[in-house]
């Protein structure tokens, strides 16, 4: 993928990489009108919701190297693994709606570590995308450099 991903910190190019994130989605929700993808290790579908969108482009979106990661959006979804199950966070507002979190790993060559939050619905059950953010912080700038 060659997309042009704006390097820094200040506020300014943050607010350029959530809306790449957003764009992104806009994009992928086109091409993936069930909004799910099958994940091997779950062995069951995660759902891309609005939720998914905005927590994952907030966070996301305040590195360059996560906002890389989220354009691996299918190949994620579909091939992180389960590396823990724990309770939603107490007063945290867009956890509450969700029985369990789900962490998970997936690791991209160029990219490093990406982490996969997953929340189980309460009721339904489903797991739907909660956030996507890289977590190897040393892989940086060798990111950019291959992205190049």
């Amino acid at each position: 993928m060659n997309l042009e991903i704006p390097d820094g910190t200040n506020i300014e190019v943050v607010k350029q990489r959530e809306q790449i994130i957003k764009d992104f989605y806009a994009s992928w929700v086109s091409t993936n009108p069930e909004k799910r993808i099958y994940n091997a290790d779950l062995k069951e579908f995660i759902y891309v919701r609005f939720l998914s969108i905005q927590e994952t482009a907030e966070q996301a979106a305040k590195r360059y190297i996560s906002t890389l990661a989220v354009t691996y959006l299918t190949e994620i979804l579909e091939l992180a693994l389960v590396k823990e199950i724990s309770k939603p966070k107490p007063n945290t507002a867009n956890q509450s709606r969700f029985k369990d979190m789900i962490l998970m790993e997936y690791e991209k060559d160029g990219v490093g570590v990406i982490k996969l939050t997953v929340g189980v619905l309460r009721g339904s059950g489903n797991n739907i995308q909660y956030c996507i953010t890289a977590i190897e912080k040393n892989n940086d700038k060798k990111a950019r450099e291959n992205a190049q």
